[in-house]
């Protein structure tokens, strides 16, 4: 998602309706530059964040800050809610700016999630006057929900040296993973060896380092192949592929397809029934 920086904006929506029919638009590793709350609903996931890995349940508010290296993968039942974010919102609404996922197990907490997220959805939906200022309180509320669960959340646990590692290479390649470098070049600026690099990474995510590196090459490379007309040999340019073919073969080792089916796939219609946003919460109101 590209977000005019001198726009303000704010979505909820479900995240069968956020990945349009594409797993692949939250389980492969990416950052974003809006602010992210993903409110899981039903079932179980799998989310790397902060350098490393874990089980999601339901009622789990996952906090992803602008331009945070993570994934989810959803499974074949996890479901849930995605809030998105102008980052102007963010800092006047005064939400975490920290990568977190918050477990909330007792009803009002629940509760207070889901009843802030619901006003925000309405109010992003009315046509009434001042709708804008009304999602910015509800957003300043559940702020303060969020807060108070962090507040209460027990002194945590020193981050291991392979997490540091792990999230200082995550910010190389938000920055860099469309740059000519080679694994030997990230190991180097972060004073390491290669094969730790990729031990770490292994440890910490369940990824080698080149496994997240093409993730996030993947990510950008379906992104563009499936939502905009951009010539393909241009695509394998602008993320640093030394040619198309070379492209083409990344992406078929990767999707099993060619870049032209994706294209041609992600342009078909499909229906991706789904509850609303509000109907989901108040589904999950009813299960807490």
């Amino acid at each position: 998602m590209t977000l005019d920086p001198n726009a303000t904006r704010i979505s909820l929506d479900t995240t069968a309706r956020f990945i349009r029919g594409a797993p692949w638009r939250l389980s492969l590793l990416h950052d974003v530059s809006d602010y992210r709350l993903i409110w899981t609903t039903k079932g179980q996931a799998l989310a790397a964040l902060n350098g490393r890995k874990r089980g999601i349940g339901v009622h789990c508010a996952i906090i992803v800050p602008s331009g945070t290296l993570f994934s989810l993968d959803l499974g074949r039942t996890g479901a849930g809610l995605v809030l998105a974010l102008d980052p102007a919102w963010v800092t006047e609404a005064k939400l975490p700016d920290a990568p977190q996922v918050l477990q909330l197990r007792s009803v009002q907490e629940q509760a207070e999630i889901t009843g802030a997220l619901d006003a925000i959805h309405k109010e992003a939906q009315s046509d009434q006057p001042f709708h804008e200022d009304a999602c910015r309180a509800y957003a300043a509320l559940l702020s303060v929900s969020l807060r108070r669960r962090i507040d209460a959340l027990p002194e945590p646990q020193r981050m291991s040296g392979a997490q540091r590692l792990v999230n200082a290479f995550s910010a190389l390649v938000r920055k860099h993973f469309a740059d000519v470098m080679t694994m030997a070049d990230f190991a180097r600026i972060l004073g390491v060896t290669p094969t730790h690099l990729s031990r770490s990474c292994k440890d910490c995510l369940g990824l080698t380092a080149a496994d997240i590196l093409a993730q996030r090459s993947l990510y950008a490379a379906r992104d563009l192949i499936e939502t905009t007309d951009t010539p393909l040999k241009d695509i394998a340019d602008q993320l640093g592929f030394g040619s198309a073919a070379y492209f083409s073969r990344f992406i078929q080792n990767h999707t099993g397809r060619s870049p032209r089916d994706l294209r041609n796939g992600s342009k078909q219609p499909g229906q991706h029934h789904s509850l609303t946003a509000h109907a989901l919460l108040q589904s999950s109101r009813k299960s807490s």
